[in-house]
């Protein structure tokens, strides 16, 4: 049985507090509660939590003083955001400032698991990265970024604009190499509205988990890929050429595109 996890949930609603512990529990894992912002914080400078379930609103502050404390400290705890749709915006923007995930409420149990597992894989993927570079060799790649022409949604999905004004979009490798190997995809249909941080696409893995992938952008899908039914690991094999999933015209692209990171930025970031 592999070691448990540190998980710390913020959360001042006690049956939703009460709900992530029960549903951990049954992966084993540790788990510790504080029921608002200060105490949080208070717990987060005593003792480092491998990875942190925070609600964005409470009554004494939100989800982004956690975020920013985590931030000022270099504190590399992986971050999931618990939001309600009514301020998905925000979810949305928690992933432009460095969350790692957020699940929607209510949210079920494979839900919350299957984010757990991939923020688990997260820390995995940078410790094996701080290994390679520690033992001054070439850095092993375990993922491949976004080209620089993109645009991506936390590490979740990915966005890239054609000249007549459509978008296609995709699930970012690193989002892959956080799940296990794809066993099916479960696609929208042409003429579907999708909406920016909502589910577009749900990925089913070989471990029977179950992975919503976060639209980066709201608009009508016009074209769905089909060659990612035909060829069952496309979508890992090339997921920003062959492997996009939908097109789609966007509705209002100059300003939800606020909220996407450029991936030309994480080239600039790699060299320094």
């Amino acid at each position: 049985m592999s070691k448990p996890l540190d998980i710390l949930v913020i959360d001042d609603e006690k049956v939703i507090a009460d709900a992530v512990v029960k549903a951990c529990s049954l992966e084993n894992y540790s788990i510790d509660v504080a029921s608002n912002v200060t105490t949080a914080i208070e717990k987060i400078s005593k003792k480092y939590y491998s990875i942190i379930i925070c609600d964005i609103m409470m009554p004494d502050g939100d989800g982004f003083q956690v975020l920013n404390e985590l931030q000022a400290k270099n504190n590399d705890s992986a971050l999931i955001m618990m939001t309600g749709y009514s301020t998905v915006e925000n979810a949305v923007n928690s992933l432009y400032r460095g969350a790692l995930d957020f699940i929607p409420k209510p949210f079920t149990v494979d839900e919350l698991l299957s984010s757990i597992y991939r923020a688990n894989k997260y820390q995995q993927i940078k410790e094996k990265q701080k290994q390679s570079s520690r033992n001054n060799r070439k850095v092993e790649l375990f993922y491949v970024e976004c080209p620089t022409k993109y645009y991506r949604l936390g590490h979740s999905s990915w966005l890239f604009e054609e000249r007549d004004g459509s978008v296609l979009i995709g699930v970012c490798d690193f989002f892959l190499a956080t799940i296990d190997s794809v066993t099916e995809i479960e696609f929208l249909a042409p003429e579907d509205e999708i909406a920016q941080g909502i589910s577009c696409l749900t990925i089913n893995s070989r471990n029977e988990r179950i992975h919503k992938i976060h639209s980066p952008v709201s608009g009508r899908i016009i074209d769905v890929n089909n060659n990612l039914k035909l060829i069952s690991n496309l979508i890992e094999k090339d997921p920003y050429f062959e492997g996009w999933v939908y097109r789609v015209i966007p509705h209002d692209l100059g300003y939800e595109i606020k909220n996407l990171i450029p991936c030309s930025s994480d080239r600039m970031q790699s060299r320094t």
